[in-house]
């Protein structure tokens, strides 16, 4: 369901709940019934944006689960646990968590910039790393995922030398990996003060290892699609040269590196790659576009459903929105 259909189902629920929840209950799986007729391999997979991009108002989230969860996606993927005007308190990420396990359907939660970055302590210093490991530790205990029915993942932090990076997971449905990456929106967290970045710096090897962990294992497994989901947008989908940051004389770009990577490790995959992220621009309906192999759809504060529909040549298509061809 798109942003539009979104703000029907709102209309209806204020003129009748019951009949608004019934009738997208029976357009989901009226759906769900057409694609697995065509092609009997076919699921979707829901994908929740910045709910708290606009607004701190935990009831975004909880009405974007509930309507994830009617298009009965195997898996949801929420990029975001709290706005950035939200205290960084545990008492919030606790509830917050408690809010992601409600869900019926298992849910995989990726940290947002929002989450951490910003985050101070009581004499007005960042405490954003400390927080970061807050969050790993809430979100993250185990390798599963979140939701009532969790499912198994495998987390970067199983291996010795990333142990700090559990919410680097990546999991397998049908021919396509899927996968988490801390990319945090406002260029990668990369500050601008003198001095060694230590925070991005290190991450950057992480997920330079994680990256190319992925590739590998997808290229030995013969899988058709990587998703990769992020909270910024890395640029990868876009033309060389392109920056989506301005004065870049005075800027450095966070996202460089990363994109470099995945541009040069997509152009040896011979499946497809797609690339989730919260930087929607909130004013036209998202849709999923293509550059090559590799495609992007970019969220704000709205979800969708993505429909995979294996051995076929539209492997990635929205549920219920536009897609420009691969």
């Amino acid at each position: 369901m798109t942003r539009r259909g979104a703000l029907l189902l709102m209309a209806c629920l204020a003129a009748s709940p019951a009949f608004a929840l019934a009738a997208a209950g029976k357009t989901a799986t009226g759906k769900a019934a057409a694609a697995a007729a065509k092609n009997p391999r076919a699921f979707q997979f829901g994908a929740i944006g910045h709910a708290f991009k606009a607004d701190a108002d935990e009831a975004l989230l909880k009405r974007a689960i509930a309507e994830v969860n009617q298009e009965k996606p195997v898996f949801i993927v929420a990029t975001g646990i709290k706005g950035a005007g939200e205290p960084c308190s545990d008492k919030l990420y606790a509830q917050r968590k408690e809010v992601l396990d409600e869900s019926p359907r298992p849910i995989i939660v990726s940290p947002a910039g929002s989450d951490w970055t910003a985050c101070r302590n009581s004499a007005g210093r960042s405490n954003a790393i400390e927080r970061l490991n807050r969050i790993r530790e809430v979100f993250y205990p185990d390798n599963r995922s979140l939701g009532a029915q969790p499912i198994t993942l495998t987390r970067l932090s199983a291996t010795a030398k990333f142990r700090s990076y559990a919410e680097n997971a990546y999991w397998e449905h049908g021919p396509v990996l899927f996968a988490t990456l801390n990319l945090p929106a406002k260029n990668n967290h990369y500050l601008q003060e003198a001095g060694r970045n230590s925070e991005f710096e290190d991450r950057l090897v992480a997920n330079r290892a994680w990256l190319h962990r992925l590739f590998a294992m997808a290229q030995r497994r013969g899988v058709e699609g990587i998703v990769l989901f992020s909270d910024g947008d890395l640029g990868a989908h876009v033309e060389e040269g392109f920056s989506l940051l301005g004065g870049f004389s005075e800027k450095q770009d966070g996202f460089t590196q990363v994109r470099k990577q995945v541009r040069a490790l997509a152009e040896k995959f011979k499946g497809k790659v797609l690339l989730i992220d919260n930087q929607g621009d909130g004013k036209t309906a998202p849709a999923i576009t293509w550059h090559g192999n590799l495609g992007h759809l970019g969220l704000g504060a709205e979800w969708e459903a993505v429909r995979v529909q294996p051995g076929s040549g539209a492997l990635f298509t929205l549920v219920d929105g536009a897609d420009a061809a691969p």
